[in-house]
């Protein structure tokens, strides 16, 4: 009896579609959006939180993936590449809000996934409590968004997209040092950003 194939997992699958785009079939790329762009739009509001800015870069990385489609090599992970690429579209959007400060960030529609706000996170059904709850939530968002740019980055790819400190610093072209560098201040500068209701909920 011959033993079962196992099925391509993702990683296969992107670096197969990949050839397949690079060979000149476009439809590809239909299939690697199906896989990666819901997850990297969440990726560009964390790190842009603005659903209009995640949107266009979610689509000009997909443009850059088809016209460098014959320069991406089989052998390296897709997603590295797909999410070095949407980072160099939120460094240059960054620098381009630096240079346009009357433009505001908007938080409404993020989430708090990151383990110091899950810490935070309120079971209770009262209004009341309900109501705390969201305020933290808010209040973790802002935090977060206070962060300096070269902080928010690794953190948001560290914490919510799971990524190794060696992933994060190939897909950011940076040393291992330098991630965990920037991943320690950006821990340190959001606890203490959050002290005041981190006191308060052990209190309570």
């Amino acid at each position: 009896m011959n033993p079962a194939i196992s099925p391509p997992n993702s990683d296969e699958q992107d670096a197969d579609d990949m050839a397949r785009l690079a060979s000149g079939y476009d439809p590809s790329l239909n299939d690697l959006m199906d896989r990666h762009a819901e997850r990297l739009f969440q990726y560009l509001l964390r790190s842009l939180q603005n659903e209009s800015d995640a949107a266009d870069l979610a689509q000009e990385t997909f443009v850059k993936v088809y016209l460098n489609r014959a320069k991406f090599d089989t052998r390296q992970k897709f997603s590295t590449w797909l999410y070095a690429i949407a980072s160099n579209l939120v460094r240059t959007r960054y620098r381009w809000r630096a240079r346009h400060p009357q433009v505001s960030l908007n938080a409404e529609n993020l989430e708090t996934g990151i383990e110091l706000g899950a810490q935070l996170a309120d079971a209770s059904s009262t209004p009341g409590e309900s109501l705390e709850s969201s305020e933290r939530s808010e209040t973790v968002r802002n935090a977060i968004a206070a962060l300096p740019d070269h902080f928010r980055l690794p953190l948001v790819l560290a914490e919510y997209e799971e990524k190794s400190h060696a992933e994060i610093a190939r897909i950011l072209n940076c040393s291992v040092k330098a991630v965990e560098n920037r991943l320690s201040r950006a821990r340190h500068q959001l606890r203490d950003a959050l002290a005041p209701i981190l006191r308060s909920a052990c209190r309570n």
